[in-house]
């Protein structure tokens, strides 16, 4: 599947197929997150899976949904805040731009692989924290549901480009 076709198919998906996704197609998933360039090529990611039923469990309340109980799989992306690069001039961190292109990577290459995912990012952090049990330098960005997609992808709503591109001029908004 081309690049294009990959990006025009990847959707949201919130109710997934009862099929089971193997162990190879997820460490297939990671491996693509993981090329993900980062700044500094310090790679300040974790990734953190959950497949079994009772762990599933302890994760769903972080998420105030209840499609997410029809996921095979949750991925937890967290940001490795000891691993992260901050820029000198001001202290930024750059680690949650980073962990996002290899949530990406991953989103896209579950597409091109038959998957679908979703990107959840309003969800308790804290209470995910404590479930996981992560030390204080790992900090949970998103939640990524994971599974077969049932029928029915629903039409993609995008901005016109004249909406989201200027030319050249800061504020000139058409070509």
């Amino acid at each position: 599947m081309d690049l294009q076709k990959v990006v025009q198919e990847r959707y949201s998906v919130r109710k997934y197929a009862d099929k089971a996704v193997t162990t190879e197609m997820i460490r297939e998933l990671l491996e693509t997150a993981v090329l993900a360039p980062s700044a500094v090529n310090f790679q300040p990611w974790h990734f953190i899976v959950i497949r079994e039923r009772k762990h599933l469990e302890n994760i769903w309340p972080v998420y105030h949904r209840d499609w997410i109980r029809g996921a095979p799989v949750i991925i937890v992306a967290c940001i490795d805040h000891a691993q992260s690069w901050k820029r000198g001039s001001d202290g930024r961190d750059f680690g949650a731009v980073d962990v996002a292109i290899a949530v990406d990577h991953l989103t896209l290459a579950a597409t091109a692989s038959g998957l679908g995912t979703c990107w959840v990012c309003n969800f308790d952090v804290q209470a995910c924290k404590t479930v996981l049990k992560l030390p204080d330098y790992l900090e949970p960005l998103a939640l990524i549901p994971l599974g077969f997609p049932a029928p029915g992808a629903p039409a993609k709503k995008r901005k016109p480009l004249d909406e989201v591109v200027s030319w050249e001029e800061l504020g000139n908004r058409n070509p």
